[in-house]
């Protein structure tokens, strides 16, 4: 039995021969990565592991007409720039309007990336999926969308020896001739949340009726997700498919022995005497709230909070230099490396992630895998993904977050089962179940008529 046979064998009941899917790297090409890149990176991990070829289809600011050598500079050139992935605009945003206006009807033509090893890349290892191929189409992605608005339909993309599926992470306005195409929608938070969004919700309404009218199919990573897409669109629950989803922690730059010693040492922090928030600064996550009610708790823990600062994040963090001064006991971090947050995450006393509203919620995922307890919230999707093991409050309920800080700074006991059961309940997520649910996904998009 070969490798790829093996690897489908382990995949479960659902195991079928390998074929080639496609993934797009939409956010994988952002330097500071998002929570849909976490995604695009596990799900081309889940895939090699099951023996499936991975394309992954890039739209960097890369001319198609330069050597081979000039392109694969380019590519890891790209990869290191605040705008790889979206918005950047140069030679090409100057003249496509002119080309998508006369050419929409026509596909665009991707080239390959070729990936020698000429160009020392070690530094992208943790950022880089799992492939087989890289291809990329000169500013795909604001193209996409110009032409979505000027002609009402996604625009096509063709490549050479096209995979048999291509797996959108994104609701992108693009279809692959050739494959089946499948969109991933994590949420709809611009139409349940829009207050909580800067997205255009006219443009968003349409994207999403595309994704839903043109693809093959259509995934999700919670039930509540898939709630809201019946709901909002009429959808039929056959249509739409629940793969949830699955997580890779970082390996520490230490080992557990000497994780004290590290946190303290690079941090400042003591292990265990900690709490931690880490994502986005956005208004749909409640860090205000969530500063309100530490500060309010007057628990001797510090608490750190991880994050970019991202739309309206000024107001969120208002209480942090009231003043003029720190608040006290918390430090904030705008990023971090992957390795050390998953440290982070292994040393605190607790993570702390009462969001309004998500499609999965992967920090309480990922702070279960490493046995830390979770406070999190009662909305959408986190009771799916913390189950029992999490301590869970109304996120728009200051005095109910309060309440929970003080049980969790106070009661050890409470700290361990919490630990226990988290263990366990990751285990919902663990990867042969995430690839067995994508197993069937194909499946369905390759036994249906293409779209």
């Amino acid at each position: 039995m070969d490798q790829a046979q093996t690897a489908n064998a382990a995949a479960g009941p659902h195991a079928a021969a390998p074929v080639r899917i496609g993934v797009d790297g939409y956010n994988l090409a952002m330097p500071r990565g998002t929570g849909v890149a976490t995604y695009g990176r596990v799900l081309t991990e889940a895939l090699a592991a099951m023996g499936h070829p991975v394309d992954m289809l890039y739209g960097l600011n890369i001319p198609s007409r330069i050597p081979d050598l000039l392109r694969e500079v380019s590519f890891f050139d790209s990869l290191d720039s605040d705008e790889s992935s979206k918005g950047r605009r140069s030679r090409i945003g100057m003249w496509s309007p002119v080309r998508d206006a006369v050419g929409g009807l026509r596909a665009v033509e991707a080239v390959p990336i070729p990936i020698t090893g000429r160009v020392v890349a070690e530094g992208f290892q943790a950022r880089m999926p799992r492939f087989s191929r890289i291809l990329n189409v000169e500013g795909l992605w604001d193209r996409a969308m110009r032409h979505f608005k000027l002609w009402g339909r996604f625009m096509r993309v063709r490549i050479p020896d096209p995979p048999a599926v291509m797996h959108w992470t994104y609701p992108l306005p693009v279809l692959l001739e050739g494959a089946r195409n499948i969109y991933t929608l994590h949420d709809l938070v611009p139409l349940r949340l829009p207050y909580t969004t800067l997205d255009d919700k006219r443009f968003y309404l349409r994207l999403i009726r595309g994704c839903l009218r043109w693809g093959d199919g259509v995934c999700t990573v919670s039930e509540a997700s898939k709630r809201d897409i019946m709901d909002l669109f009429g959808t039929p629950a056959a249509r739409v498919t629940n793969t949830y989803q699955s997580a890779t922690p970082a390996a520490m730059p230490v080992d557990d022995a000497g994780l004290g010693e590290w946190l303290a040492g690079v941090m400042g922090l003591q292990r265990d005497n900690y709490f931690l928030y880490f994502g986005a600064l956005e208004p749909k996550k409640n860090v205000g709230r969530l500063l309100e009610a530490y500060l309010a708790s007057r628990v001797a823990s510090p608490l750190v909070i991880v994050g970019g600062r991202a739309w309206r994040s000024e107001g969120e963090l208002r209480l942090l230099h009231q003043g003029g001064t720190g608040a006290a006991g918390v430090r904030q971090f705008d990023y971090m490396p992957r390795s050390w947050l998953t440290a982070l995450v292994r040393g605190a006393r607790a993570v702390t992630f009462p969001s309004l509203y998500e499609g999965f919620g992967l920090p309480v995922l990922e702070a279960m895998q490493l046995g830390t307890p979770v406070l999190t919230s009662t909305e959408s999707s986190l009771p799916e993904v913390a189950g029992d093991a999490g301590l869970l409050v109304n996120p728009y309920d200051v005095g109910a977050i309060t309440s929970a800080l003080r049980r969790l700074e106070d009661d050890a006991g409470l700290r361990a089962r919490m630990s226990a059961a988290g263990l366990v309940q990751a285990g919902v997520f663990a990867m042969p179940h995430y690839q067995s649910r994508l197993q069937v996904l194909y499946a369905s998009a390759l036994a249906r008529p293409s779209a």
